[in-house]
């Protein structure tokens, strides 16, 4: 009712029109007094849903972030509106910054800083940014967790699992997209994200894995002035991604800029496996001291992902056989890894997938309708029953918001051409024999470790065996099933039965009021009691 309410306030009608409870909601609103002396807004479009969005809170500030990447799934009016949720959010006051900088790090922003400035740099949705310069001449950005922003995304989050519990209850593709899950994932994502230390951390990760490298700088941290709520890390002074025109001018070579995207990107996943989750254009800036070799700097660490070894196996094979048009291998892949139900038929989803993919091959960016070819990609997902992979939530997320730069800054790129020689290379270091014996050599440690506990694991076995303590704990999930259908069946067999309680006492009760000697209320009475003692 809150979001309903916001979004007819904007005049988002055409947003809401749709839901069963828009027309009741909108002539309720209207009809209230406090909405007869708040005046409409009258902006464009674009504006009213920011304005809304910005309303509503964080998460659905996040939201708009996130789309915003996507100019060719979006009208260009909406896109420009959201873009400013990326680091243009209304601020709060300089002097609680300075508040709460100082009560973190316990002396006066004065002594800490050689310089300060009050205005902000710029402002998301979870933090805000100002410049300053240390005492040694060092310009540094401070970034300062907004108040009570913690109690605004909980409260958010509370609504979200609520949705995904009812979504899983009652949606016939509830379950299959694990809605609580994703929630309960991004939960995590959001959560983390407030914790500027952990980020801190991130950017020092991200630091070493491209340090000496020619296509991504990281900022320098200063442990030393960060706190949970505080972040102090060198500033960058470079062009914002977005600005395409200063890009130009400054004769950036935005094809190179493009490529070095795309192999950063899987530099990340599958090299490092450690990946900035958060690539909006707010958040990427280029170094253009060359311009014919372009650096990417990134900032705003808050949220990366990792994989498992698993995922990051079948994740590289797909990518691979997806390259060389081998689609019976990717639908092969889909059933071993378990992202498809094991009677699956093969040479079906091979068909699907064809058929979905074929038409996008050796075609540029601009030529590529992702927004057709991800409804098909869902069409076939449902099909098929395939489940969602929760743990798969950030990459896919990047990947959407990847996908979008590449659009920005050179929608001629050859996406294949340019990731398949990357994924080819990694895959050739993973499978070597060098490689091979280098994985060896990480787990040898553990291995051995394993070993000397054999003797003492055994030991315990045969002393639980003979005490008759060693159980064997097997996990059944059409069992799980079942017991959670039976709970269930139970919770409406007592709704039943106190329901049916109550409605022979009210029977009784009336029946008394009106005539206390009536004869059936007796049969009244027996009869509660025999569903009472039932």
């Amino acid at each position: 009712m809150q979001i309903h309410r916001v979004l007819v306030k904007h005049g988002l009608d055409e947003f809401v029109h749709g839901t069963r409870f828009a027309g009741p909601l909108r002539v309720a609103y209207l009809a209230s007094p406090g909405a007869w002396f708040q005046a409409r807004h009258k902006g464009t479009r674009g504006e009213r849903l920011r304005l809304a969005l910005q309303e509503l809170g964080p998460i659905f500030m996040k939201f708009g972030q996130a789309i915003s990447t996507r100019r060719d799934l979006l009208p260009s009016d909406i896109a420009d509106e959201l873009a400013k949720l990326q680091d243009k959010v209304p601020p709060f006051s300089s002097a609680l910054a300075k508040r709460t900088i100082e009560a973190a790090l316990g002396q006066p922003v004065s002594e800490v800083f050689a310089s300060f400035d009050e205005m902000p740099l710029a402002a998301a949705t979870i933090a805000q940014v100002h410049a300053a310069t240390l005492k040694d001449g060092q310009e540094v950005i401070v970034k300062v967790v907004r108040p009570n922003i913690r109690e605004l995304i909980e409260r958010d989050l509370e609504v979200m699992r609520a949705l995904a519990v009812q979504a899983e209850k009652y949606w016939s593709l509830g379950q299959k997209l694990k809605a609580i899950e994703v929630v309960r994932e991004y939960e995590k994502t959001i959560l983390d994200e407030l914790d500027l230390m952990r980020e801190a951390a991130n950017a020092s990760q991200l630091r070493r894995n491209f340090q000496g490298s020619h296509l991504l700088y990281a900022p320098n941290v200063y442990f030393d002035l960060c706190r949970s709520n505080v972040l102090v890390m060198e500033r960058i002074r470079g062009v914002q991604i977005s600005d395409m025109d200063e890009l130009r001018k400054r004769g950036t070579n935005i094809q190179r800029l493009a490529e070095s995207g795309v192999e950063i990107f899987f530099t990340q996943v599958f090299r490092h496996n450690f990946f900035h989750a958060d690539m909006h254009p707010g958040n990427i800036f280029v170094l253009t001291d060359d311009p014919d070799r372009p650096v990417y700097a990134a900032i705003d660490f808050g949220i990366v992902g990792t994989l498992d070894p698993r995922d990051q196996h079948y994740l590289a094979e797909n990518f691979l056989a997806f390259f060389n048009h081998d689609f019976r291998r990717v639908a092969q892949l889909h059933v071993d890894s378990g992202w498809l139900p094991a009677g699956t038929r093969v040479d079906e989803v091979e068909s699907a997938v064809r058929t979905v993919c074929e038409p996008i091959f050796n075609k540029p960016l601009k030529d590529i309708s992702f927004g057709q070819v991800l409804t098909r990609l869902f069409e076939t997902a449902q099909r098929f029953d395939m489940e969602i992979q929760p743990q798969l939530f950030l990459l896919q997320k990047t990947l959407f918001q990847i996908e979008g730069l590449g659009r920005q800054l050179y929608p001629d790129l050859d996406l294949w051409k340019t990731a398949k020689p990357i994924l080819q290379e990694w895959m050739h270091a993973r499978m070597s024999p060098r490689g091979v014996f280098r994985e060896w050599k990480k787990q040898l440690p553990d291995l051995g470790e394993a070993i000397r506990n054999v003797p003492t694991l055994i030991q315990q076995v045969l002393m639980q065996s003979s005490e008759g303590r060693y159980r064997i704990n097997v996990r059944n999930d059409g069992v799980e099933e079942l017991r959670r259908e039976l709970r269930a069946s139970a919770r409406r067999r007592d709704q039943t039965i106190l329901a049916s309680a109550l409605l022979f006492s009210g029977v009784l009760w009336f029946a008394l009021v009106i005539d206390p000697f009536w004869p059936g209320a007796a049969c009244l009475a027996a009869g509660a009691v025999v569903v009472l003692r039932r």
